[in-house]
């Protein structure tokens, strides 16, 4: 399971290994969550740079979906810290996040069926510019049609633009989502499983996509979590493994692959 595509190699963004510099984009210094005293995030501590590309791996139950609700806001830490950009964001709300330009896509596609593809990235762009008034003028604003038409571009849905959402693939879906994430304009985005349920032949579209996203903005920076490891090692300049709540190993992709405790632990789950 930790093979690629055979003669393809891992293809990252070549990353500068600042993590841990001052200037890191995300740090989460012992993040814990407990339940009723039982762990689910125990003393979590990792550092993504500006740019860099971070893969979060795990058995199911090892706590990856608990740490992005953490950092996004869903979740209140029973200890530890966040901060975003030197900003200490850990007791702040969702909205107020994502002002200070923190983006995240769910495991679940949520979309309007109904409303066309453009109309949707129109919506999140007036968002973005506004705050207010969300709809009102939104499609006769051209700077808002403009941009709109170009993250449609940049993900490769232009020719969908005028298509109800409901009528998208699955993986067309999971491209509108991240199209409504540039809309937003994260500095740091946080993907959740993008390529679950994504039919196979729409898998290396997808992940062109996904690596645009730290490919034309040299200073976004994106954690994912996915149990697709092709997808995982063809994007990620370091990847970290969670296990039963804790950071088992953070490293580059190859180190992590021939951790042997990495492999028993996550082989071992998979049995």
């Amino acid at each position: 399971m930790w093979r690629t595509s055979t003669g393809t190699g891992p293809a990252r963004s070549g990353a500068p290994a600042t993590a841990g510099a001052p200037g890191a984009a995300l740090r989460c210094d012992g993040l814990t969550w407990r339940i009723g005293g039982v762990p689910i995030l125990e003393q979590v501590s990792l550092t993504a740079a500006p740019g860099e590309f971070i893969g979060v791996i795990g058995p199911n139950g090892a706590g990856k979906t608990s740490l992005f609700n953490a950092v996004s806001g869903l979740y209140r830490p029973s200890a530890g810290r966040i901060l975003l950009h030197r900003h200490d964001i850990t007791g702040l709300p969702v909205h107020r996040r994502t002002r200070l330009g923190l983006g995240r896509t769910f495991q679940s596609s949520a979309v309007f069926t109904t409303m066309s593809v453009v109309d949707h990235v129109r919506l999140a762009r007036r968002a973005r510019r506004t705050g207010l008034d969300l709809w009102r003028g939104a499609r006769q604003d051209p700077r808002v049609n403009d941009e709109a038409d170009r993250y449609l571009a940049d993900v490769g849905l232009a020719r969908y633009a005028d298509r109800p959402a409901g009528q998208l693939s699955h993986g067309d879906r999971r491209k509108l989502e991240i199209a409504l994430l540039l809309a937003g304009e994260p500095t740091v985005v946080l993907l959740d499983e993008p390529f679950a349920g994504v039919a196979a032949p729409d898998i290396p579209d997808l992940i062109t996509v996904i690596r645009g996203l730290t490919r034309d903005n040299p200073d976004r920076t994106v954690l994912m979590v996915e149990h697709h490891m092709e997808a995982v090692l063809h994007l990620a300049d370091r990847i970290a493994v969670l296990h039963h709540g804790s950071l088992l190993a953070f490293d580059t992709p190859e180190a992590v692959m021939a951790d042997r405790t990495v492999q028993e632990a996550y082989l071992g789950e998979q049995a």
